[in-house]
C-alpha cells in the first residue's frame, strides 16, 4: 500500500527532532554535524536567533495578505537585493524551480518585446540541475529527470558546460538566452574556468541574447560573496535565487536589470504566496546577517581552511579520491570508480557527520557559512576515521 507521504524520495533513516547552529538532534538521542545545510539551504545554520525574532515577530502581526497589497517587507527586501547586485528590479516567489521558470518567461518576453517573437530558445549546459518542473527539467536535458514523463518541453539546447566554442556554435536565429549555473552543484560540484563566465557575456552581447544566471544553489553566499558571479565581476541580465535566500523558509526570487524586464507588466506573472510578509520577514532576517562587516571574511577564512584540509585528506587517500573540486563552502571529493559516493555518504552518517552525493560520483560538502574551526575539525576526523577503515 502506498504511504500517506508519496514516496518519492529515498529517505534516510534519521527522524529530526531539532536542530541547533551546525547540529541536528535526532528523536533517538544522536548528535549530527550537518554538512548539507538542507541541501545549501540553511546557510546561517539551524535556529539562527535572529531568524527566529524575525520571522516570531512577522509571524505575530501578518503572515498573507496576497500581492493585491503593498507589502513594506517586500518592497525592502526588493531594495536590498538590487542594492547588492546588478538588479534593478526583483520578483519573488516560492522556490527555486519557480525563480528560472520566471527567469526563462523574462528572457523570451524580452526578445518578443524587442520585436523577435522568433528568439524563444534557450541554450543550457549538460549537468546543469534547474529545478523539477516541466521546464526547468527540459532546461537541464538530463535523461534520468525526464524518462516516464512524455516528451520534454520544447525550447532548449544543450552544450558543454564551461565549452565556449561548443556555446557559440549553438546560437541560432532563434536563440534567446543563455542558461548557466555559475557553479554546477547537482551535476558534479564544477567550477568553470577563469574567463567563461566572460565569454557567455560576451557572446550574448554580441548576439543580442539574454545572459541568464541559476544562482538557486552558488548564490547568497555560498561561495564565499553574495553571489558566485561577483567573484569575476560578471553580471548576468537576469538571475534565478533561492534555497538560503530564507535559510529554510520558502522564498525564491528572481532578478533582473530594467532592459531585460521592460516587458514584464501587470498581468505578465504573479504568484499566490510569493513574497508574503513572512517569507520575506526571513529574508530580510537572513541580509541582515550575511551583510553584517566581517561576515564573509570569516566565510572566506573558513573555506581556504577547509579547502586545505581536504586538499592533504584526498592526497592520503587517492585510491578512493581523484580530485577536489568547487568555490567556497559548496565544494566537492569526486570518488575513484571503486568507491561509490552515496555508500561513503552512509557510512559517514552512521559516525555523526552528514553529508550528500552529486553527478559525477562526488561527495558533496555543504557546511553552514557559520562553521568555524573546531566544527572543522570533528568533520576531518570522521572522513578521515571512514577512510581509513574503508577496503583497499
Amino acid at each position: 500500500m502506498i504511504p500517506a507521504v508519496m514516496p518519492t524520495y529515498a529517505r534516510w533513516d534519521v527522524v529530526v527532532d531539532r536542530g541547533e547552529g551546525c547540529y541536528l538532534y535526532a528523536t533517538d538521542g544522536r548528535k549530527y554535524l550537518d554538512f548539507t545545510s538542507g541541501i545549501a539551504v540553511t546557510s546561517l545554520g539551524h535556529c539562527h536567533p535572529h531568524l527566529i525574532g524575525a520571522v516570531t515577530e512577522q509571524a505575530k502581526k501578518l503572515w498573507h495578505v496576497s500581492n493585491l497589497f503593498q507589502i513594506p517587507g517586500q518592497q525592502r527586501l526588493a531594495e536590498r537585493l538590487v542594492a547588492n547586485s546588478f538588479a534593478d528590479t526583483v520578483f519573488f516567489n516560492n522556490s527555486g524551480a519557480e525563480a528560472v521558470e520566471l527567469a526563462i518567461k523574462v528572457a523570451r518576453k524580452y526578445q518578443s518585446n524587442a520585436g523577435h517573437p522568433e528568439r524563444w530558445r534557450v541554450i543550457a549546459c549538460h549537468g546543469s540541475f534547474h529545478g523539477r518542473s516541466f521546464a526547468t527539467l527540459a532546461a537541464a536535458g538530463a535523461e534520468a529527470y525526464l524518462k516516464g514523463f512524455g516528451p520534454p518541453m520544447e525550447g532548449f539546447d544543450h552544450v558543454a558546460f564551461n565549452n565556449l566554442n561548443e556555446m557559440r556554435a549553438a546560437v541560432t536565429s532563434e536563440s534567446a538566452a543563455i542558461l548557466v549555473e555559475p557553479v554546477q552543484g547537482e551535476g558534479g560540484v564544477r567550477a568553470p574556468s577563469a574567463g567563461y563566465l566572460r565569454g557567455l557575456r560576451n557572446i550574448c552581447d554580441e548576439f543580442g541574447l539574454m545572459l541568464v544566471y541559476d544562482e538557486v544553489q552558488s548564490g547568497m553566499g555560498r561561495t564565499g560573496r553574495l553571489f558566485a558571479h561577483q567573484w569575476e565581476g560578471v553580471a548576468p541580465d537576469i538571475m534565478a535565487v533561492a534555497k538560503a535566500l530564507g535559510n529554510g523558509f520558502p522564498i525564491g526570487a528572481c532578478l533582473a536589470t530594467e532592459k531585460a524586464a521592460a516587458g514584464m507588466t501587470p498581468g505578465t506573472h504573479g504568484s499566490t504566496f510569493g513574497g508574503n510578509p513572512l517569507a520575506v520577514a526571513a529574508g530580510n532576517a537572513v541580509l541582515d546577517v550575511m551583510t553584517e562587516p566581517g561576515f564573509f571574511d570569516h566565510a572566506n577564512r573558513i573555506a581556504k581552511v577547509l579547502w586545505a584540509k581536504l586538499e592533504v585528506f584526498a592526497g592520503r587517500y587517492p585510491h578512493l579520491f581523484q580530485e577536489l573540486r568547487g568555490s567556497g563552502h559548496l565544494l566537492g571529493l569526486r570518488c575513484q570508480p571503486s568507491l561509490t559516493a552515496g555508500d561513503f555518504v552512509a557510512k559517514l552518517r552512521t559516525e555523526g557527520l552528514l553529508c550528500l552525493t552529486a553527478g559525477d560520483n562526488v561527495l558533496r560538502i555543504l557546511p553552514p557559512l557559520i562553521v568555524g574551526e573546531a566544527e572543522l575539525d570533528e568533520a576531518m576526523a570522521t572522513l578521515d576515521k571512514v577512510a581509513r577503515q574503508w577496503p583497499a
